[in-house]
Parts: structure tokens; C-alpha cells; sequence
């Protein structure tokens, strides 16, 4: 094998160097090529690719990597916190006594650790009540089954890494998508538990994945319409404008999917009641 180790970022020639990536796993293929395993630091696609496609970064080149990232998450974590004060002011303002509010709570599970990490560390920043789990995808539809009763979420995340393989062309086929598969099993065993979209919300499905199927299975909110990458951020987004939407509107839709990183290409769903409760009075304890 060459030089290349588990655990390097690296970026791909062939893609001028558009997707930063991991290396997983390194292997040959029956005509001697070396390849590399590869997920994306910050989307959520796998892949293969030839070592020769491989260009190394250097530390400082993935830091300025890294402040981009977490600049542009930032930045959308603050707007949603200032729309947030500003939508849900008058409702607090209202009431003749001080009120409190009980926002959607969130089970979220992911088929890589590092994205949980950052997710739950969002999570936290946006105020969303959200408890986590690393699980491969093809495990995720018994997680669900049992993780789904110990919690009683308002929003399941069902996400990992997934893309659409190279060597196919249609993309109506569930055998086409490395994780779809999973991730539709995942979201038919929750509803299965729940079958009431209002009660029970579901994003569910990463970079590439089928979205139409998922949809179908029961998701509210799926990836990817058009195929594309989807960030690692944009379920936390979702899940956030649903956790603290009130109970009696529904969580206006172009507006959620158009705050995401990604945007329609990546993000698609349908009609959907928020989480947000408001209760009364606010205990000085």
C-alpha cells in the first residue's frame, strides 16, 4: 500500500478538490488498484476513490477547512436564535402570567460518531433538547425499534452517510444507493411505533440518498431531491424550526428548508405541525 493511513484527510483530484474526506479504509481491488474507503468531514457522503485520485492536506489547509465551516454554522446557528426571539416574543408577552416554553425534543441517530459529536454540540447551542447514538446505518432500523420506546422523541434523525453509486444509472432503484435502503427500513420501523407524522417527526437520509422512498416510508423531511451532497448541519436545522414551531402552526416549509446549508437541491419534505408547547404558570423553583 502507499504512504496514505486511516484517519487522513484527504480531497480527490478528479473533483478539484471540491469534498474534504477521511480515509476509513484502505483495500485493493481484484485488478491490484489501491483504493481508499472515504467519508466526508462535513458531508455526508461515502465513497471509494483510487489512491492515485488522493491529494493530501496539510494541517493549516484543513483548519482554514474547519473555521469556514463552523463559521457558515454559525452563522445560521445565530439567525435562527434572533428569528426565534423575534416570532416567539409577542406569544410571551401576551400572557397575563409569566409563561414557559416546552420545545420539541429531539432522539438523533447517526451512523458517524464525529457528526453526532457536532450535532449534539449544536444542539445544545440552539437550546434543543436532544439525547444521541452512534449506530452503523444497516443497524439502524433495530435501534430504532428499540431506542424509539426509551425516549418518546417529537423528532427522530435518521442519518449516516450514504451516496449514489457510480456504476448504476437509475435512480429509482433502492439497490442503486450505498445506505437508502437502511434508512427506509429505519423510518418504516418508526412509523411502524407511530404512525402520525404530526406526532411523531422524521428527517431521515444523507448525501445522494433516495429521497422519494424515504418520503414514502414516512419521513417528513428526506435527502436529496436532486442527489446532491447534503451537510452534516442541515437535519440539526431542520430539527431545530421544528422543535420550537408552536404545536398549532405548521413549520412553514420553504422557509426551514431555504435556512439549510444546502438548500432545495439536498432538502425536501412536507406539511408539518410543530413541537413547541407553551405552558403556564412559570414555577419560581
Amino acid at each position: 500500500m502507499s504512504s496514505f493511513r486511516e484517519g487522513d484527510i484527504v480531497a480527490r483530484r478528479s473533483y478539484k478538490m471540491d469534498v474534504l474526506f477521511r480515509v476509513v479504509n484502505l483495500f485493493r481491488k481484484n485488478d491490484g488498484t489501491e483504493y481508499a474507503l472515504l467519508k466526508g468531514i462535513d458531508f455526508r457522503l461515502i465513497c471509494d476513490a483510487p489512491l492515485e485520485d488522493l491529494v493530501p492536506l496539510k494541517p493549516a489547509e484543513i483548519a482554514a477547512y474547519w473555521r469556514q465551516v463552523f463559521a457558515r454554522s454559525n452563522e445560521i446557528v445565530q439567525r435562527s436564535l434572533n428569528r426565534r426571539g423575534n416570532d416567539l416574543r409577542p406569544m410571551r408577552n401576551n400572557q397575563a402570567v409569566e409563561t414557559f416554553m416546552v420545545p420539541g425534543t429531539v432522539l438523533h441517530i447517526d451512523g458517524d460518531q464525529d457528526y453526532l459529536e457536532i450535532c449534539l454540540t449544536t444542539y445544545r447551542q440552539m437550546g434543543v433538547p436532544a439525547n444521541g447514538y452512534v449506530v452503523a446505518e444497516e443497524k439502524q432500523p433495530r435501534a430504532v425499534e428499540e431506542l424509539l420506546p426509551r425516549h418518546l422523541p417529537d423528532i427522530l434523525i435518521i442519518t449516516g452517510h450514504d451516496s449514489f453509486l457510480p456504476q448504476r444509472s437509475d435512480f429509482r432503484d433502492l439497490g442503486s444507493y450505498r445506505n437508502s435502503r437502511h434508512f427506509v427500513a429505519a423510518v418504516k420501523a418508526a412509523r411502524a411505533f407511530e404512525h402520525d407524522r404530526d406526532a411523531l417527526v422524521i428527517f431521515a437520509g444523507a448525501c445522494q440518498s433516495y429521497y422519494e422512498a424515504l418520503l414514502e416510508a414516512g419521513a417528513n423531511f428526506a435527502s436529496s431531491p436532486q442527489r446532491v451532497l447534503i451537510h452534516a448541519f442541515d437535519p440539526v436545522f431542520i430539527a431545530e424550526r421544528v422543535a420550537y414551531t408552536p404545536v398549532s402552526q405548521p413549520v412553514p416549509l420553504k422557509e426551514v428548508i431555504e435556512h439549510t446549508i444546502t438548500g432545495y437541491p439536498g432538502i425536501g419534505g412536507v406539511e408539518t405541525q410543530g413541537c413547541l408547547r407553551w405552558g403556564v404558570p412559570k414555577s419560581p423553583y
